[in-house]
């Protein structure tokens, strides 16, 4: 998409009244077909419709499959004076549409770091404690 549609706060809120318009990462997307469908309920995105659900939409956790399912609702951009952070993308979508790079490293360090405090834990509590 060389030339998306850019957004304001305001145009997205009015929109908002026919609409179900979110704003995800500086990128406008219009979920309304996606009501039914939605997993955690269609109230759920009526409660963010009109304003800028990142912080919403990151605290649930969302799968990379629902992360590329988010690119058939988008409609375009939010305009740069209104973004929160300068930085467009997500560090969970990528650019390139490629492979999630960094996501694959850090899936392996979420069960790496823990198993190995877990065995510290063991090895320490065995060493002191079972003597």
């Amino acid at each position: 998409m060389a030339s998306e549609k850019v957004f304001r706060l305001e145009e997205v809120k009015k929109k908002a009244d026919g609409k179900t318009l979110v704003v995800i990462h500086n990128s406008v997307y219009d979920v309304t077909e996606f009501l039914n469908e939605h997993p955690g309920g269609e109230e759920v995105l009526m409660e963010q419709s009109g304003q800028d659900a990142t912080e919403a939409f990151e605290d649930v956790g969302h799968s990379s499959d629902a992360r590329e399912m988010m690119k058939k609702f988008k409609i375009g951009e939010l305009h740069e004076d209104d973004r929160t952070t300068k930085s467009k993308k997500s560090p969970w979508i990528p650019s390139d549409g490629g492979e999630h790079g960094d996501t694959s490293n850090s899936s392996w360090m979420s069960w790496l770091a823990p198993l190995l405090l877990g065995v510290f834990a063991t090895l320490i509590y065995r060493h002191f404690f079972l003597k």
